[in-house]
């Protein structure tokens, strides 16, 4: 019986992930931190970064579980697109609208939108480990079984 290599991400790859990761919060951070204006801004946008972020992971896993076959209802499609939408369009007309200097607003918008890409990674490199372990342990099973189990 052959059976193919699972594949795997190198440890170089998965620590670049989680330091991009770690760089883009970090930025997004500080930009916030030092934010110039009121702290109901900084608030505004505090929220609308964690909503951003969470959202993002929902719909990293919400196309990868429906990739091969349809498993979640169409209302929650919507609710996961929409979450997503609704959390980029708020936020970045909090952005725009903001009174504050036009090269910190666009510090603030590279940040978040290398914070979004960081998040879309860093969930597919998480579930693509996820999934290597369950294909390791279904090959362990059929590797442990006898010929008279086949039966």
């Amino acid at each position: 019986m052959q059976t193919s290599p699972i594949r795997q991400d190198t440890k170089a790859w998965k620590a670049q992930v989680w330091i991009s990761f770690g760089a883009a919060v970090t930025l997004c951070a500080t930009g916030l931190a030092y934010l110039p204006g009121d702290d109901l801004d900084r608030a505004f946008m505090v929220m609308g970064y964690v909503f951003c972020m969470s959202t993002a992971f929902a719909l990293a896993k919400y196309v990868r579980d429906n990739e091969l076959r349809k498993t979640d209802t169409p209302m929650w499609g919507l609710v996961v697109w929409g979450g997503f939408a609704f959390a980029m369009s708020l936020t970045g007309w909090g952005l725009l609208r903001m009174g504050i200097n036009p090269t910190y607003k666009a510090y603030l918008g590279v940040c978040w939108l290398f914070l979004i890409s960081t998040v879309f990674t860093l969930a597919k490199t998480l579930r693509d480990a996820h999934e290597a372990l369950i294909a390791e342990a279904r090959l362990e099973g059929m590797a442990m079984r006898t010929p008279r189990d086949a039966q």
